[in-house]
């Protein structure tokens, strides 16, 4: 059975101890995306990527999230870019479902 570090993936792309999430996605061995990033910050990093940037970071499973949905709560959370050399700075603030570019149907949730 094929079993993949995940800690050494985080440390490899320098996602600072405490700031990881639950899910780690490498896109094209050149930028990491951790937690639960929605889509379309993910889509919006790659069209323009900031310069010294290396991802995006959602710490922690934020309700409301992608992937955390739960019918109609909501919980703030902030995405972090993160940066050459482990830094990192605040990307967006996610006050609500609106904010993050997702549309559900009733059915869905």
């Amino acid at each position: 059975m094929f079993k993949i570090d995940m800690q050494a993936v985080k440390r490899k792309w320098g996602i600072p101890r405490g700031m990881e999430g639950c899910h780690t996605a490498v896109w094209k061995n050149r930028y990491v995306f951790e937690g639960h990033v929605p889509a379309s910050y993910v889509q919006g990093f790659l069209a323009s990527p900031p310069e010294g940037g290396v991802g995006l970071i959602v710490t922690g499973m934020p309700v409301g999230s992608p992937g955390m949905e739960d019918r109609d709560k909501f919980e703030p959370y902030n995405i972090y870019l993160l940066l050459q050399g482990g830094d990192y700075r605040l990307y967006a603030r996610i006050e609500s479902l609106d904010d993050t570019g997702i549309t559900y149907s009733s059915k869905t949730l």
